[in-house]
């Protein structure tokens, strides 16, 4: 039997995201380690002979500065896509305009800085609602990726909110930050919006089958300040029920997956961020190898290709406010 397909994909949210999100004022003067993690997560994937899906946040892609190490991800052979310009992880209250300048000044800066005009997309914070759907649409975007069908969610939130220093206000913004209890009831598996009669394929990121609980790199990571032997354990059970169910998974990667607390302190607040970087790196290697021992690895882009050629993906209605019966059908 074939290896079911396992697209790899990684937010390169820089310093500054963190700190915006998480409500410290230091965002403002944008601090960036994009100029030394970058290209130690290109040489690693180099190393493991990995292609994978990188989303900008375009604000970065605006500094000259960061210019050529942005292009090189592309110039390396890596998929390019859109996470928005200014990482806003509120983006499901932007109206329909809002929405569409957001994602037309993204394409603008990512394309002139590598050269490649994004196609794929997916929400910070795994923001996404109706309007956000139908606007991608409307300008072409092949795919989403935002959707995390979680039942931990509202717990990360309450954490998140409790380690910042956020206002009532600012705390009002972020209410929908990685998204309901609700959410978790939603399609594991890749599917099709259903916008207006036309559709948006939609590839979410994979939570554990049955137990809908998150697997990405962090988590494993966060694991493995405990254990090295409980993360892999996690790690493999996770991929052994995605193989049961037949499900094709997409792993989700961040920039802090690869740097430590030798990089910077100024991200103490982040699980794992007290972890040294070499440690890191030990086990994202054995997360790489047993993901490519299991599974045809590639990009978000080469995934969604696949994914089409399927005749009978679920399809489903768009609405935010509710779980339909037919959400859960196509779990």
């Amino acid at each position: 039997m074939a290896r079911l397909p396992a697209s790899l994909s990684l937010d390169l949210d820089d310093q500054w995201t963190y700190l915006k999100t998480h409500g410290e004022d230091s965002w403002k003067d944008y601090p960036s380690y994009l100029n030394y993690a970058v290209p130690r997560i290109l040489d690693l994937l180099d190393k493991h002979e990995l292609k994978i899906t990188f989303f900008i946040v375009a604000q970065d892609a605006a500094f000259p500065e960061n210019k050529p190490v942005l292009r090189e991800i592309a110039e390396r052979g890596h998929d390019i896509a859109s996470h928005t310009f200014h990482h806003d992880p509120w983006l499901h209250i932007y109206s329909r305009e809002e929405v569409h300048e957001e994602l037309s000044r993204a394409e603008g800066y990512i394309e002139d800085a590598t050269g490649v005009k994004p196609r794929g997309f997916r929400g910070p914070g795994f923001s996404f609602s109706d309007t956000v759907l139908k606007v991608l649409k409307e300008r072409g975007y092949e795919y989403d990726a935002t959707t995390f069908p979680n039942i931990l969610n509202p717990l990360a939130r309450a954490y998140f909110l409790w380690s910042t220093n956020l206002t009532k206000e600012e705390k009002e913004t972020r209410k929908g930050l990685f998204g309901s209890w609700k959410d978790g009831l939603r399609p594991n598996k890749p599917y099709f919006w259903n916008i207006d009669g036309a559709s948006l394929l939609e590839i979410p990121v994979t939570t554990m089958p049955l137990f809908k609980v998150p697997i990405h790199a962090s988590y494993v990571l966060f694991l493995a300040t405990y254990s090295f032997g409980l993360a892999m354990a996690y790690l493999h059970f996770s991929m052994a029920m995605c193989k049961l169910t037949r499900t094709q998974p997409s792993i989700l990667l961040h920039p802090l997956d690869f740097i430590g607390c030798d990089d910077t302190t100024d991200l103490s607040f982040f699980p794992a961020m007290r972890v040294e970087s070499s440690k890191k790196i030990k086990t994202m290697e054995a997360v790489f190898r047993h993901l490519k021992k299991n599974f045809q690895c590639v990009t978000m882009k080469e995934h969604a290709d696949m994914l089409r050629e399927r005749p009978r993906l679920s399809s489903v209605s768009i609405s935010r406010a509710k779980v339909s019966k037919e959400n859960v059908a196509a779990l």
